[in-house]
């Protein structure tokens, strides 16, 4: 059993915030892959579900996000799992808007969700890395990050979301590459052959206009002989 951890804040006043990314990746999964309905437990919200061979549990703490590790810890423990079989995903501003990164283990680099789940349950766990991108200068990031996505991101975010639905069972299979190749192929879609520019090709030679027929020559031998000596 693996269990996905995403990180947020609980209640409607921060659902659409840059912060609550994690939230809004175990929803599309949960709504992709037909899980359980959530219910209230282990401090949080749980649902649990199947993704290819693999049994997953979905958490969504509901401790806020600098306590995270609470929530986490306890339904590890209860479950009997290890920080191996747990995978988090958390908004990252180290990275471009849309881009993402797997890694296993590692520092938590100031993230206050993951340094809650470091204190909880250890830095061995795996994380998905979700870009959001940076407002410029260290001073803005509070309020960066508790701030709604805007309509800009609203693209690249749903093709975001729904490549990690389709990816999913492949991450929990341990499969990060292919993974990856399915969340690319949301944000960059193969260019159908429909959208490809022709290729040059020379214009084609205008037809050469029919040679005239030669016309049959009816003077008699007599006349042939005249004229050639004229």
């Amino acid at each position: 059993m693996f269990m996905f951890v995403g990180l947020g804040n609980p209640g409607a006043k921060y659902a659409g915030n840059r912060h609550n990314i994690g939230f809004m990746v175990l929803d599309q999964i949960a709504s992709d892959h037909g899980f359980d309905p959530w219910k209230s437990k282990f401090q949080g919200q749980i649902s649990e579900g199947r993704l290819g061979s693999e049994k997953v549990l979905l958490l969504k703490p509901e401790t806020f996000m600098n306590r995270s590790g609470q929530s986490v810890g306890e339904a590890m423990r209860f479950y009997k799992l290890t920080p191996e079989d747990i995978i988090v995903f958390h908004d990252e501003l180290d990275l471009a808007p849309g881009k993402l990164r797997v890694k296993r283990g590692g520092g938590h680099a100031g993230h206050n969700g993951l340094r809650s789940i470091h204190q909880h349950v250890g830095d061995a766990y795996a994380r998905v890395r979700l870009g959001i991108g940076h407002p410029g200068r260290k001073e803005l990031v509070a309020n960066y990050v508790l701030q709604d996505f805007a309509k800009a991101d609203q693209n690249w975010l749903d093709d975001l979301l729904r490549g990690i639905g389709d990816g999913a069972p492949e991450l929990a299979s341990g499969r990060n590459d292919r993974f990856l190749n399915a969340v690319a192929q949301r944000l960059t879609p193969a260019r159908s052959s429909k959208n490809k520019p022709a290729e040059d090709a020379k214009p084609k030679e205008a037809a050469k206009p029919a040679q005239a027929e030669e016309h049959s020559d009816e003077r008699s031998t007599l006349q042939k002989l005249v004229d050639k000596f004229r």
